[in-house]
């Protein structure tokens, strides 16, 4: 792949250099809920003002619920031309696709054509190591399999110079589940809880084994269609286009005679499929979220699953070590718990791809949700502060 880099920064590009920063900010769609609480609109701005910097080019929140609808964008869409972020474009939304994947699953579930309890070894069998341990569905999707991870087993060395000039690249499920399945397991099955993009991985083949379908037709006909998700997809693996991007992904590379620059990459593989390589849009998301929480998805057995976190440890993941249930899992049947301090808990997921983080989050009752996507220039994705200051101004929660 052909890396194109620009010039030394953000700071140095002409056309940035030219551009004065909008941060446009919508109003409501709709009149607030009698009682309701409008969006800190006021706050929401200043989470995302000052952009572009040298760590973030972009951001796009959506704040939506009964209180009504805010929608901003902070920084530049794409650092070449200077061209103004979407607000509904489309970005690369990593591990919210588990969402997704795990809402197919619960609705085969609901359907009596999965059920939570069996193991990979009857769905997929050969799949795992003969004599290897029974993994049941559910500890798929809740992350507690204790399944292998993947370091050591892909040629990826994680710097954004690899990235850009591989980007293209990818691999097939089965070669995911393959290469991972080469390093000895992590613990016994559901006896703690570790994030582990394998599990996924194995989810989906179980869609496709139970309904002779693929997943991205499993995931068309029973929520991106009939939600009427037009800017969702879970692209073909050769598929590498984003057509109306929210923002372009850029990361900041090393060129060989030692100088810096971006190095554009919204053009990628979406090779992690069902674990993390679906696109969409922040009012796709938040339609989908809204749809979930309101039970529009999922019959009231399945629905309970979304909530149902395992009372185990939690092992290496940095999400579950923050507010009072630190060192305790916070993921449930395809959800994540967040729960900053005593009392207070909101559900959705964080996704990650190169140039793009993103989260979706809202109040169990769907009364108040979040969308937000970054263009960081770092493989290491969007800050944590800068992301927990939007969630703050979303949510009314106090300053780290």
């Amino acid at each position: 792949m052909r890396v194109k880099t620009m010039g030394r920064g953000l700071a140095g590009t002409a056309a940035i250099g030219a551009l004065v920063v909008a941060l446009t900010a919508g109003t409501a769609a709709a009149a607030p809920a009698a009682g309701a609480t409008p969006p800190n609109a006021a706050a929401l701005r200043a989470s995302i003002t000052g952009l572009p910097t040298d760590q973030l080019t972009s951001a796009v929140v959506l704040v939506d619920g009964n209180g009504g609808r805010w929608s901003g964008t902070s920084g530049v869409g794409d650092p070449a031309t200077g061209r103004p972020v979407k607000a509904d474009g489309e970005f690369r939304i990593g591990s919210i696709s588990k969402v997704f994947t795990a809402t197919v699953l619960l609705q085969l579930a609901a359907e009596h054509r999965v059920d939570l309890d069996g193991t990979v070894q009857q769905y997929l069998p050969g799949t795992l190591p003969k004599g290897y341990p029974d993994v049941t569905v559910r500890q798929l999707l809740n992350h507690t399999s204790g399944l292998p991870t993947g370091q050591g087993q892909f040629p990826d060395d994680g710097t954004p110079e690899w990235f850009a000039a591989h980007a293209s690249d990818g691999f097939t499920p089965q070669e995911v589940v393959r290469r991972v399945m080469a390093n000895p397991k992590q613990f016994d099955p559901g006896t703690a809880q570790q994030y582990n993009g394998v599990n996924y991985y194995l989810a989906g083949l179980v869609i496709e084994q139970v309904t002779g379908h693929t997943f991205a037709q499993e995931l068309g006909a029973r929520i991106v269609r009939p939600l009427g998700l037009h800017h969702t997809s879970a692209p073909a693996a050769d598929d590498t286009a984003l057509p109306n991007p929210s923002a372009h992904a850029v990361l900041t590379v090393t060129r060989p005679d030692g100088s810096t620059g971006l190095a554009d990459v919204t053009r990628q593989s979406p090779w992690p499929w069902a674990e993390g390589g679906m696109i969409s849009t922040a009012p796709d998301l938040d339609r989908f979220m809204s749809a979930l929480l309101h039970g529009r998805l999922l019959p009231p057995a399945q629905q309970a699953e979304l909530f149902a976190v395992p009372d185990v440890p939690n092992i290496q993941n940095d999400h579950c070590d923050i507010g009072p249930t630190a060192g305790r899992a916070c993921f449930s049947t395809g959800l994540m718990r967040f729960s900053p301090a005593p009392g207070v808990e909101f559900w959705g997921k964080t996704g990650s791809r190169p140039g793009y983080t993103s989260a979706v989050f809202a109040t169990r009752d769907g009364s108040r949700e979040l969308v937000y996507s970054f263009t960081p220039t770092s493989r290491a994705g969007a800050p944590f502060s800068a992301q927990y200051r939007v969630a703050a101004a979303a949510f009314d929660l106090p300053a780290l």
